[in-house]
């Protein structure tokens, strides 16, 4: 009986030349073996959305006869082509409407026992990226987890609201088509990741960035519902977003800009003229709070407990800022000068610029970069990370962290003028098993994948023979010098400032 039980928790056999086979709802998928663990890439969790397809809610894939291969990743989603000190976000590929794959990547070493399983939400600011860009090999042998990571419709193709679009819907709604997709994912993870030696009963979703804003965004939304059972958000939580009216109106005025009045002319434009229209630096492509997808604000969810009471775990980096500030002036091709902090202060904050640089005075920092970045990493991510982590934590357990290794891009060698610290995506590669650095470098992504992994498996975020891990307003410094808790996170970023209630 024990043999039966063990071989419904693992991949079918199949000979090392053909590579591990798999038997998923919608057919049979064989993918490569590892010394450490298996791949199986480009699996599609829903049709393709195109044609009569485009801008609607994901449908179930068709099955498919015989074994597909699975190899090789699907594309990722339609995006402009660029460029990001890591690379290509979008991976490998040519980017196309038909690009709702996942893959997975599970221990190549047999289990008796159904493995947790961790579904990553990939960043880019819901206009670029993809599952297939980030490996989740390393993880999954190293953590001895299931790692799922997907694609999702981006830009205009995954958030265009309209009203003709809405017309459609059974509920009046459009946009969040994107969302949509990553709940799609889930669901495709609950019917069939048991056969890949996961277990649906233990997955945790977790993502950085638009990823991490998305992670919240399915907390408080109904219909992720049993989708999973914890949360990792990482840079990313209670980023405000626009409401379903505005949005609608935004674009209807973008349809128009390519000369459509109506859901049938945007629906046969060509693929690379969306694209290309959706590029328009006034286009504004994201989530929106529609009342049923997304009933609320973020935080205004959290603050009335409407939300999935999950345990949760979120951060951000100590120098979130200063990617931008980089990619704004020194990578760009310009500095940052002394005379122009308080004009790019006052161009982007407005009437709040004599408060703000009286409490980010040049003084304070290093170079003007440094203190532009300070800026920007309370304003758009501390502070709010510290907002939605208290709210959380009225209602279940929160665990709150600030990645801080100074030294953690110096591998990639960026051509800027000031110290880059550690930037708004620098922590992934340590959560994904993939350093090499120096000692301290490695014992601590060492660390940060054992804590990850072990908050997956049990909700409580431990690692072994590290410090222990209290639940928030204690904030887990993660820094190769020293792993320390600290309660001061909110007057060392400020919030006081940036937490303020509008008046």
């Amino acid at each position: 009986m024990l043999s039966i039980t063990a071989t419904a928790f693992v991949p079918a056999a199949a000979t090392a030349a053909e590579g591990p086979t798999v038997t998923t709802r919608y057919g049979q998928v064989r993918g490569k073996a590892g010394e450490t663990a298996n791949s199986y890439l480009g699996i599609p969790y829903a049709a393709p959305p195109v044609g009569s397809q485009r801008w609607k809610p994901p449908a179930a894939p068709e099955r498919w006869p015989g074994v597909r291969d699975a190899t090789a990743p699907g594309n990722p989603c339609m995006q402009a082509a660029g460029s990001s000190p890591w690379g290509d976000l979008a991976g490998p590929g040519t980017p196309s409407e038909d690009c709702l794959y996942l893959n997975v990547h599970t221990p190549a070493q047999r289990s008796l026992q159904k493995r947790p399983v961790m579904v990553w939400i990939h960043g880019g600011g819901f206009t670029v990226g993809s599952g297939t860009f980030y490996d989740g090999s390393k993880l999954a042998a190293k953590g001895d987890v299931v790692n799922v990571t997907f694609n999702y419709r981006l830009g205009a193709f995954g958030y265009l609201a309209h009203p003709g679009l809405a017309e459609e819907s059974s509920h009046g709604l459009s946009g969040n088509y994107g969302l949509l997709d990553q709940q799609a994912a889930l669901r495709w993870v609950q019917e069939n990741i048991a056969a890949f030696g996961g277990d649906p009963d233990n997955v945790t979703v977790f993502g950085e960035s638009a990823g991490g804003g998305s992670v919240c965004q399915n907390l408080v939304s109904p219909r992720a519902i049993g989708l999973f059972d914890r949360a990792v958000a990482q840079s990313g939580c209670g980023f405000p977003l626009p409401a379903q009216e505005s949005q609608q109106k935004n674009g209807t005025a973008w349809a128009d800009s390519l000369g459509c009045a109506d859901v049938a002319c945007l629906r046969t434009t060509p693929a690379a003229e969306v694209l290309r229209a959706s590029l328009s630096p006034t286009a504004r492509w994201t989530p929106n709070v529609d009342g049923k997808v997304l009933p609320l604000q973020v935080p205004d969810a959290l603050e009335r407990g409407r939300f999935h009471r999950v345990p949760v775990l979120q951060g951000t980096t100590a120098d979130e800022g200063r990617l931008t500030v980089a990619t704004t002036y020194d990578l760009a091709g310009r500095q940052l000068t002394a005379a122009g902090y308080p004009v790019a202060v006052r161009a982007l904050y407005g009437e709040r610029a004599d408060e703000i640089l009286a409490r980010y005075p040049l003084s304070d920092h290093g170079t003007p970069a440094e203190a532009l970045g300070a800026v920007f990493t309370d304003s758009q991510f501390a502070c709010l990370q510290s907002r939605t982590a208290s709210l959380m934590a009225a209602h279940t357990r929160s665990y709150q962290y600030e990645f801080a290794d100074r030294h953690a891009m110096d591998y990639l060698n960026l051509p800027i003028s000031f110290p880059i610290g550690a930037p708004h995506g620098s922590e992934i590669r340590y959560v994904f098993g993939s350093v090499s650095g120096t000692p301290a470098q490695n014992a601590l992504a060492d660390t940060m994948l054992g804590y990850w992994t072990n908050f997956a498996k049990t909700g409580v975020p431990y690692a072994a023979d590290a410090p222990r891990w209290n639940v928030f307003p204690k904030v887990q410094t993660l820094a190769p010098e020293a792993i320390t808790g600290r309660t001061t996170f909110p007057e060392d970023h400020k919030c006081d400032l940036w937490n303020r209630p509008a008046s």
